[in-house]
């Protein structure tokens, strides 16, 4: 089965217990055979949201139509949708459809929809990508480490690397990497490393960690241009056209490191249209 066809089926699964208690990552990802992982990374980058904020607004948007069209009392309708009390209910619901659940029962009220997720298979690719089989040895890297939820993953990652330099820890802690670690590939939490090459002859503050990445087979990936949509174009391009259509390899630990040239190297810094970055994922044969 496809990277797509999974995600269509993972989805199709959401809605059928849509009022489970029991819908987590790790029994979507299950039912269709992927690490929630990389099920998460998958889902977010070909459906432009998390899959925690796909759940939240179905169910939202399913509880104002049962607003309006039934006289069930809200409480029980709160419950249905996964919310322990009318309050945490009422705050989630007007901040998705922009009233409260008692304004939705007026006549004429308007809601919002949110329909079910339908992945649409295309003819795409055929445009050259990229990319090498690399087998690397362990190393280890230092570095500041933070432990991430994937919901807010997004706008918090950018935001610890602003914190870093803000910081001044720049002068220790170049950034060369990347680390994403989710050790037990739950889809839950992952654990992200702003590090360099470890060198035993530095002295480094007490405050900054070291890590062993384990060798690994790696697939890289190149991303040349401006930072941050080199490295965000290669990261769709890899789910949306690599995956599917890579025969041989298939992901295997739960790392996802990106690799950043020295931003002295080039006029613009990051935002040079010829800066070089990468993009390692482990990976092993089929």
């Amino acid at each position: 089965m496809g990277w797509a066809e999974d995600i269509s089926q993972a989805v199709n699964y959401i809605e059928e217990h849509i009022t489970d208690e029991e819908l987590k990552i790790m029994s979507i990802a299950g039912h269709v055979n992927i690490s929630p992982f990389y099920f998460q990374k998958g889902f977010a980058i070909l459906c432009g949201c998390t899959v925690g904020e796909y759940i939240r607004k179905r169910r939202l948007a399913l509880a104002g139509s049962e607003l309006t069209s039934t006289d069930e009392k809200v409480i029980d309708i709160a419950l249905k949708y996964g919310y322990d009390s009318p309050d945490s209910f009422s705050k989630a619901f007007c901040r998705f459809h922009g009233i409260t659940p008692a304004a939705a029962r007026k006549e004429g009220a308007t809601i919002k929809s949110f329909a079910p997720l339908k992945i649409r298979l295309s003819l795409e690719g055929g445009n050259p990508m990229d990319y090498k089989i690399v087998k690397k040895d362990s190393f280890t890297v230092i570095g500041s480490c933070r432990t991430f939820g994937y919901e807010n993953a997004k706008k918090e990652v950018p935001e610890f690397w602003t914190e870093h330099y803000a910081a001044g820890d720049g002068q220790y802690i170049c950034g060369m990497y990347g680390v994403n670690h989710d050790a037990d590939m739950t889809g839950e939490k992952f654990d992200y490393m702003i590090a360099d090459n470890y060198d035993p002859t530095r002295h480094l503050p007490e405050r900054f960690a070291t890590k062993v990445i384990p060798a690994h087979t790696w697939a890289v990936f190149p991303c040349r241009g401006a930072m941050p949509h080199s490295l965000q174009n290669v990261n769709t391009r890899i789910f949306e056209e690599w995956l599917p259509a890579c025969r041989d390899y298939e992901f295997s630990e739960g790392y996802c490191i990106e690799m950043y040239d020295d931003i002295r190297k080039y006029e613009n810094g990051t935002k040079d249209e010829n800066y070089y970055s990468e993009i390692w994922i482990p990976v092993r044969k089929k």
